[in-house]
């Protein structure tokens, strides 16, 4: 059975692309994976995977674009018989694109980054949450912390607010301050393909965690 996992955030620059390509990439090495980019005309998805097709073939990886909802609930229709796992890059924005993808998902994952504005963009989020889960009950949104300083007084503070303000269960992988992440990014690799070992490991052990989740919810 096909597992969907959506990378949502009404906020822009928060790393939604980043998670999804990397978790895409390395979720492609043992299982036929489709990366659908649903940020457009941005692309930055699907600009990464042209990208990476030019430098090498992604046997296990395929794109596909959606530039509405009916035609994303369709194409994951379609590509759920052939693909393992899909990934959906959504639109930083709130809209019915970001309603059907929650809607969509087996695992909704929430890109945060340290700051109080993103806690208050989130916040946003959290009706559009409420409403899908009307449709899916049982909907499984996550937070995950993208560019987190773990030892800095900031990211302490950060991380207990959005525990606090939130109410969402936090992934335990953490993606560090790393300009890796959009080194590989712009070189259509993943980061576990470049040549930071710190975030090759962060990158690894985020799709580990993953799998982890939709193999419990797939019993």
């Amino acid at each position: 059975m096909a597992q969907v996992i959506g990378v949502v955030q009404v906020k822009g620059g928060v790393g939604r692309s980043t998670i999804a390509t990397n978790l895409a990439a390395v979720l492609s090495l043992k299982q036929p994976t489709v990366l659908i980019d649903c940020d457009l005309p941005q692309g930055t998805s699907a600009s990464w995977f042209t990208l990476r097709r030019s430098e090498l073939e992604p046997k296990h990886l395929t794109l596909a674009t959606a530039s509405d909802h009916r035609e994303l609930v369709q194409l994951v229709r379609e590509l759920s018989e052939r693909h393992r796992y899909l990934v959906i890059d959504a639109p930083p924005r709130l809209a019915e694109m970001t309603r059907a993808v929650m809607v969509l998902s087996t695992l909704a994952l929430v890109p945060l980054g340290a700051s109080a504005v993103e806690i208050w963009s989130t916040q946003d989020l959290l009706k559009t949450v409420e409403e899908a889960r009307r449709f899916r009950p049982d909907i499984d949104v996550r937070l995950v912390w993208n560019r987190f300083r773990a030892r800095t007084r900031e990211g302490i503070e950060v991380s207990e607010a959005a525990h606090r303000e939130l109410g969402l269960k936090e992934l335990a992988t953490r993606l560090g301050y790393r300009v890796s992440y959009s080194e590989a990014l712009a070189r259509g690799l993943s980061a576990d393909e470049w040549l930071d070992p710190v975030a090759r490991a962060e990158v690894l052990a985020l799709a580990a965690e993953v799998k982890g989740i939709l193999k419990g919810k797939a019993k």
